[in-house]
């Protein structure tokens, strides 16, 4: 099936009973054992878990997978099941926020070694030793939409026998496959666009059947497991996820222009246009290049202060990937937790915005982006 159908079809319970069209909520938390193989949440093995991993793993095209009640559940549990004391993981540099924090206050105590480096392929190669484990990437980075070679990466961690994880959050499964190019687990916010609608907070966790056997170990040990309730409104949300992805990505290439063209917007960050410095490799490994960019105001003439509250249809809010436009200062929110200088080697300036735009009438967007500006 496409894209679109299996966002609508993939993984859905029938209903034997009354003939509905949606999964039912199986809301309980003890389940008979006997000829059942023991269903129990905190075992990431529910029908409603079953139900959200299916459709991913069609969108996907992976064979198994896990569905946590965060992206940090997620991201720590992979790690920490595929590296431990006296292993090595190597980090794109510019990844979310938490991630980052993560690794700067846990790696040391727990005794794992780490590397942060820059995008291309071979500041990757270069920090490959005989103890490393993970190689970490995340494309289209957060907050400055980086872009970083999926496939070489997928096949310098294959040779070296490293397992490659990647973050693909910003993308979707709908703009970007990793495992088609060799990836070995992606990893999910489903709080952003599989969720999409702002209600939920959930991660998830793809790959081979073997890998997620070892994941889903150390993830029943450490308990990070999605009830029924947001299971179900995060299957139903997926049902439109390539409806609202599609429109996301017309949207924000609108605005990007838009903005590129603003004499008080000093610099772009978005795939999608041709000045970007990972447009090439974007164009070929994205279907589409999303709803997510950033841009740095020219702060000589404009104050980030001043414009963000001079906005009054897009949302200053945490978060992103809803049908609402929002925008926030990463300096402020997703990596307030880094120190100043940690931001500056990341080019996070406080001038610099991340906008998620959403699905309304893009002239609307570009009209209040406009007035605020000034």
């Amino acid at each position: 099936m496409e894209k679109h159908t299996q966002c609508v079809h993939s993984g859905s319970i029938p209903d034997r009973v009354f003939g509905g069209l949606n999964s039912p909520i199986y809301t309980s938390s003890a389940f008979e054992y006997i000829d059942s193989g023991g269903v129990y949440p905190r075992y990431f093995n529910t029908p409603n878990q079953r139900a959200v991993v299916d459709k991913l793993c069609a969108l996907e095209n992976a064979q198994a997978g896990l569905v946590f009640s965060s992206v940090m559940a997620a991201i720590s549990t992979v790690i920490l099941a595929l590296a431990g004391s006296g292993d090595h993981v190597v980090l794109q540099h510019d990844i979310y926020g938490g991630t980052h924090h993560f690794a700067m206050a846990d790696f040391q105590r727990l005794g794992i070694e780490f590397t942060f480096v820059a995008n291309p392929v071979e500041a990757f190669e270069g920090a490959l030793r005989s103890n490393t484990r993970i190689v970490y990437i995340e494309t289209p980075s957060n907050p400055l939409l980086g872009i970083t070679d999926i496939a070489a990466v997928a096949r310098l961690a294959a040779a070296r026998g490293v397992v490659s994880v990647i973050d693909n959050t910003f993308a979707s499964p709908i703009n970007q496959t990793p495992i088609d190019l060799g990836i070995d687990v992606v990893a999910h916010s489903g709080t952003k666009y599989l969720g999409g609608h702002s209600d939920i907070c959930c991660g998830a966790v793809l790959s081979s059947t073997q890998l997620i056997a070892s994941i889903r170990a150390s993830a029943a040990n450490l308990g990070g497991s999605l009830n029924a309730d947001s299971c179900y409104l995060l299957e139903r949300s997926m049902q439109t996820l390539a409806l609202r992805v599609d429109k996301q990505n017309r949207n924000a290439m609108a605005v990007a222009g838009f903005l590129q063209e603003h004499g008080r917007v000093a610099r772009v960050y978005y795939p999608g246009i041709e000045s970007h410095d990972g447009h090439e490799i974007a164009a070929r490994q994205m279907k589409g290049f999303g709803g997510m960019l950033s841009f740095e105001l020219d702060e000589t003439r404009l104050s980030p202060e001043r414009f963000v509250r001079s906005l009054e249809l897009i949302t200053p809010a945490i978060s992103l990937g809803g049908v609402e436009t929002t925008i926030c200062a990463p300096a402020e929110t997703s990596h307030a937790k880094l120190s100043a200088r940690e931001r500056a080697d990341m080019g996070i300036t406080d001038g610099l915005f991340r906008l998620s735009v959403g699905i309304e009438d893009v002239q609307d967007l570009i009209a209040d982006l406009g007035q605020a500006l000034g």
